[in-house]
């Protein structure tokens, strides 16, 4: 059975930085894809950014780019996200995901990933 487990959340200053961490288990890095998507209070879930473990390629929302990275750790077996400049718009739960396969097109969608975590709330106050 595949567990994400988020860690890394809290609370920060405008233009902070807060790194997120994912641990799988039951999953293994090299089978798709991977990524961080976002939940603001009366707002739908959204994808933020995603990596393919095979390859390493990624995909950013356009409110995050250039601000955000994703990785793997492969030595702690961890999906990051190193979230810098933080905006008070970023203020969010954050979930980790994982999909066994998707259309390209599709990586900010919800319904094309089948495993998630638990979140982890990020507040950042101006």
């Amino acid at each position: 059975q595949v567990q994400l487990v988020e860690s890394g959340g809290g609370s920060v200053q405008a233009g902070g930085s807060l790194r997120l961490s994912c641990a799988a288990s039951g999953y293994t890095y090299s089978s798709y894809c991977m990524g961080w998507f976002r939940q603001a209070p009366g707002k739908e879930r959204e994808g933020v950014a995603v990596i393919y473990t095979g390859g390493g390629r990624t995909h950013y929302a356009d409110s995050v780019k250039g601000r955000f990275i994703i990785s793997i750790d492969n030595a702690k077996n961890a999906l990051v996200l190193q979230m810098d400049s933080l905006k008070p718009e970023d203020t969010a739960m954050y979930y980790c995901a994982a999909s066994d396969g998707l259309d390209d097109d599709s990586w900010h969608d919800v319904s094309s990933f089948g495993y998630w975590g638990q979140g982890t709330q990020v507040t950042v106050s101006s």
